[in-house]
């Protein structure tokens, strides 16, 4: 069995926990309320903007005997690097104004997401950034355009609110398959290891991401909201 299938196996469990959280359905239903749409865009921004800085870290633990590696990752940063000012984009055209967001706090999942990868790149493996990046791509690809369309339908938003999702659904395959032939070519057990364990917080830690966000949602406006003059 390749190492991608391996990971995809290994890990069944937990992300059956992330797909399990019922704001997903309500999600690909439609059924979402804008402030709901909003604290799913904040969060997303409190882990986007940690990306870039992530691989870097990554990629200045690699070996010299792993430059293919070091390769992947600079080619990850090519591609995500800016992507959390598209997340604030998105929610300036929802009517939050992307200070407000740039000063909030990340949720405790959040933030617990974030530094559970900087821990585990530092002290365990730099290859386990991958484990995030499996949990993150593949759980936007398989969602992301399809709770966008119905997201978009159902609360009236231009299509400038949703240039995050649609960037990271359907039309990111191509992405998805660089990832698997990446993940194939890791044959170092320590490497292989780091990355399915690494998956495995992250798809917990994703998941309880996503449990709170109507509890984020209820927050009262005048706290959490600034409307775009």
């Amino acid at each position: 069995m390749s190492f991608f299938n391996q990971l995809c196996e290994a890990t069944k469990a937990e992300k059956q926990y992330l797909l399990s959280a019922p704001i997903i359905a309500d999600a690909l239903a439609g059924r979402i309320s804008l402030a709901q749409y909003q604290a799913f865009l904040t969060q997303a921004f409190h882990h986007v903007k940690h990306t870039t800085p992530l691989l870097m870290r990554a990629g200045s633990r690699i070996s010299h005997q792993q430059e293919w590696m070091r390769r992947a990752i600079i080619e990850y940063i090519n591609e995500e690097y800016g992507h959390e000012r598209w997340i604030l984009n998105d929610l300036k055209a929802t009517g939050l104004q992307p200070k407000v967001v740039e000063q909030s706090e990340a949720h405790t999942s959040t933030a617990a997401m974030v530094a559970l990868v900087y821990h585990r790149i530092d002290d365990v493996h730099p290859a386990s950034f991958f484990g995030m990046a499996h949990v993150l791509e593949g759980t936007s690809v398989k969602l992301a355009t399809q709770a966008a369309g119905k997201i978009k339908d159902n609360l009236k938003l231009p299509d400038t609110a949703f240039s995050y999702l649609l960037s990271h659904g359907d039309l990111d395959l191509e992405h998805v398959e660089f990832f698997e032939t990446l993940m194939n070519k890791v044959t170092d057990e320590a490497a292989q290891q780091a990355i399915i364990t690494t998956a495995k917080h992250v798809y917990r830690l994703y998941g309880d991401m996503f449990r709170a966000i109507p509890e984020l949602a209820a927050e009262p406006v005048s706290e959490i909201h600034e409307l775009a003059s």
